[in-house]
């Protein structure tokens, strides 16, 4: 059995992982990351973040959903099959993989493929999929980074045709005329508002009354209005009882009595840390009662030399955070400058319309008692949304109604996760909305939905004087 030492061992190449490995690279420190086989990339790039973003840009394309303005459907939905939409996802999976091992390949990261279980604080074995032991590596410091799986209850009779979770869901062989959604949150209102684009009639089964509670509410009600317009329907206040394959289609009966049925399910009902076969409890960690690794604010568990991030330690389970946790990780583990995790991040929502937002929502504000004003700009308004497409979308700006100061940003629509970057940074240097006002905006971008949005809620706030 090959025995290994590293400065740094990495368990997962997922973004938490890949930064944390060449963080530690860049500071002349000796790297091993373990990754399953055939699963580089970790879950985001395989079953996660970048296949469910491509399969949303090859609908948009190959639908030419965006040009409906000008000349409605340029291909028939009908005539779009599933390889059509797997030969753009393997494509951009396959580019990036490349991208993955030539990164590790340049920082001098020693890649291992197997299953890693500690075995004491200090060492590990990792094993092949025959469970023969492939090495021993002993690491000074160590950073699980394995992510998360889809929850998969036993009593749910998931399969690769009929009832499946978001993993199963990319290896479909056709696009269904119809399809239920379980759970309405981001998972399923992105996928549900995927196949809705593609014409499969869509309803998303949720026991709240409308999708993506965590919106500010009146992006929700755009979202919801948007998301009609593409024939998805809710089924909302319903609490599952039982899901059952019949024949050539899943049956869902509610708690209320409710039956519904399509041709696929998609269970989007929550995700879980994935930790099977990593032996955390042979070094005495224990998970935390929502099943995920217990960490400090600096990402260290109860063994200080052992840090976890990204999916694996729970919320806020997004890539762009993984990444900046996991290179927090290495700083922190060598001495290096470093600082504790940012409270302030932008969340971006995949949905056709896209969404994207930083700071506080409306509601916040009300129940923390601010005196604010809103700024809004309509997509109609933007000469750049009627050059490429028509589409629906909003600017609303939140500021004090005295400081001015901005306090929250909200994008529903095309280009939201892009240009919420420049409200982000604006926000960060604690901007006035008058900012947005004084500043010359590339002629025509959606960008400039900032300064029609400022006018409209300095304006409101002028006449009050």
């Amino acid at each position: 059995m090959e025995e290994l030492y590293a400065d740094f061992v990495v368990i997962g190449s997922g973004p938490a992982g890949q930064k944390g490995a060449v963080q530690a690279a860049k500071l002349g420190k000796s790297v091993i990351v373990i990754e399953k086989e055939n699963s580089l990339g970790g879950s985001s790039l395989n079953s996660g973040t970048i296949p469910s973003k491509s399969l949303r840009e090859a609908i948009l394309d190959l639908t030419g959903f965006y040009k409906r303005s000008f000349y409605g459907h340029e291909k028939l939905i009908s005539e779009i099959s599933i390889n059509d939409l797997n030969y753009r996802l393997q494509k951009v999976l396959g580019e990036q993989r490349t991208i993955l091992e030539k990164q590790f390949e340049k920082n001098k990261i020693k890649l291992v493929f197997g299953t890693a279980t500690f075995i004491d604080k200090n060492h590990l074995i990792v094993k092949r999929k025959d469970q023969n032991i492939l090495c021993k590596i002993k690491g000074e410091f160590f950073l699980i980074a394995t992510g998360s799986q889809p929850r998969n209850p036993l009593e749910i009779p998931f399969d690769n045709e009929k009832i499946l979770d978001s993993t199963r869901l990319l290896s479909i062989d056709h696009v269904p005329k119809t399809m239920l959604v379980l759970g309405g949150g981001i998972i399923g209102a992105e996928y549900a508002s995927f196949f809705s684009a593609l014409g499969t009639a869509v309803t998303v089964v949720d026991k709240r009354d409308h999708l993506l509670p965590l919106l500010d509410r009146e992006v929700g009600l755009h979202l919801q209005k948007a998301l009609g317009q593409l024939g998805l329907q809710v089924a909302g206040n319903k609490e599952l009882k039982s899901i059952a394959k019949v024949g050539d289609h899943v049956e869902v009966l509610c708690k209320d009595g409710t039956e519904l049925t399509a041709e696929m399910l998609l269970y989007a009902l929550g995700r879980e840390a994935n930790v099977d076969s990593l032996g955390i409890e042979n070094v005495g960690i224990t998970l935390d009662q929502k099943g995920y690794i217990p960490v400090n604010a600096l990402f260290q568990t109860v063994l200080t030399h052992i840090y976890a991030a990204g999916d694996v330690i729970g919320g806020p389970s997004l890539a762009s955070t993984s990444m900046e946790q996991g290179r927090l990780t290495a700083r922190h583990a060598f001495g290096v400058r470093t600082h504790h995790f940012p409270t302030f991040y932008p969340i971006g929502i995949y949905t056709i319309p896209e969404i994207s937002y930083c700071g506080y929502s409306e509601e916040e504000l009300k129940a923390l008692g601010f005196s604010y004003e809103v700024g809004r700009a309509y997509y109609y308004e933007i000469a750049r949304n009627q050059i490429i497409g028509n589409d629906p979308g909003m600017f609303k700006i939140l500021f004090h109604a005295e400081t001015l100061e901005i306090l929250g940003i909200h994008i529903i629509g095309r280009e939201a996760t892009e240009v919420i970057h420049i409200g982000q940074v604006a926000m960060s240097f604690n901007a006035r909305i008058d900012y947005f006002i004084d500043q010359v905006f590339n002629y025509p971008t959606y960008a400039e939905g900032y300064r029609i949005a400022a006018l409209n809620g300095y304006n409101k706030v002028k006449h009050k004087k």
